[in-house]
């Protein structure tokens, strides 16, 4: 006798009728690999389609002590706005620079990258958009996509719904490895522009839109364009500069730390790089954040300190440099297109004041790193 059970409708069960199209996956993979393959240089062996990435590093003969450098990480509810908007061609490059500016932190070269992307249902247009995006980032950070994974997940996921991580690797001579350790008195705090939100701090923007009543596509004078396009606007990319500064004969040596401003805001990642005993003072009045932090402000009267501490405020990378070198690094980006201007200087932490102003205040021990501090002062040009 056969027990074995049978569906109750009498129907087989088949991949595709469990909600999974391995046919929609192979057609997402068509429209990319173009895309893709644009990021392979001769380093790169093989192509898409094999069980792993495969990357030649012989030229890691020649470091006298190679440290690898790697990391990790999402972009968060921003794909919400994306979905929204119907609009999957940005988030690509958000993904690339979270990942790629953390590994240039230490100094490091990012080498290769891969990407993961799960969704409640493949749309081959939809997913072959977004892994054009994470190509454009590579292509922008001078890194190889090396490999990837799609993955459905019905009844887990929403047919709408999808979620994206990644992660690359990178390398640094361990002489040339920049960090607290070599940060200086006289240090001078250098800020490079953001393009924008990036990629942090979207669930109290998203609230914020929400409370207002505030629509995506609705045109914000301040920002020349819907408010959508403004929130969906990708994150800047600064791996090929800062390398750019630390390969530059003017430059050498210039730079002793750099620290990636992401989820914490400026201060808290600020301090993550400073060595006990020393403090970064920066004052807010040497740079204008653009208008959409403002406006996040004025639409969800948002505290001043609780917006420091969840966005950029128009300043997402910062280098502290020698003070002698300060001119030259700031002019090697200026050459790249990178607006950036000193914002502060490291000094003694028993020279900090205390806090005379209720915007002044100092942050210390944050992301678990217990190190130096950093003190904001004064008032950015135009806010109360």
């Amino acid at each position: 006798m056969n027990t074995t059970p049978r569906p109750a409708s009498g129907d087989a069960i088949t991949y595709a009728s469990a909600g999974v199209d391995t046919a929609a996956g192979d057609r997402a993979v068509e429209l990319m690999k173009e895309a893709v393959a644009a990021t392979h240089g001769p380093d790169v062996l093989g192509g898409i389609g094999a069980f792993a990435g495969l990357v030649d590093v012989s030229a890691l003969k020649e470091y006298r002590r190679p440290l690898l450098a790697s990391s990790t990480d999402g972009v968060g509810t921003k794909i919400a706005i994306a979905r929204a908007l119907d609009v999957h061609d940005t988030i690509g490059q958000d993904l690339v620079g979270m990942v790629v500016d953390d590994i240039v932190v230490v100094g490091a070269a990012p080498l290769a990258m891969t990407d993961y992307i799960a969704c409640g249902a493949v749309v081959p247009e939809r997913i072959a958009d977004i892994v054009r995006g994470i190509a454009e980032g590579c292509r922008l950070a001078g890194c190889a996509l090396v490999g990837g994974e799609t993955a459905e997940h019905p009844g887990l996921m929403s047919p709408e719904d999808y979620d994206v991580a990644g992660a690359a690797v990178g390398v640094v001579e361990a002489d040339d490895l920049l960090g607290p350790d070599r940060v200086r008195q006289g240090d001078v705090v250098i800020g490079m522009d953001a393009s924008g939100l990036h990629s942090n701090g979207y669930s109290l923007v998203r609230a914020v839109v929400s409370a207002a009543g505030l629509s995506l596509e609705q045109r914000v004078e301040d920002f020349g364009r819907t408010l959508g396009e403004e929130l969906l606007e990708p994150t800047r990319i600064y791996t090929a500069d800062l390398l750019a500064v630390l390969r530059d004969a003017r430059t050498a040596g210039a730079v002793h730390a750099l620290s990636h401003v992401t989820g914490g805001g400026l201060a808290a990642n600020l301090a993550r790089v400073m060595p006990h005993g020393l403090a970064a003072r920066v004052d807010r009045a040497l740079w204008e954040p653009a208008p959409v932090f403002s406006r996040v402000a004025e639409w969800g009267s948002v505290p001043q300190f609780d917006l420091e501490g969840t966005l950029n405020m128009g300043i997402g990378m910062v280098a502290l440099v020698a003070q002698e070198q300060a001119d030259q690094v700031l002019a090697v980006l200026a050459e790249r297109g990178l607006g950036a201007r000193a914002i502060g200087e490291v000094v003694a932490e028993e020279s900090l004041p205390e806090p005379g102003h209720a915007l002044e205040h100092v942050v210390a021990g944050a992301k678990g790193v217990e190190g130096g501090a950093v003190m904001l002062a004064g008032q950015h040009p135009g806010w109360a």
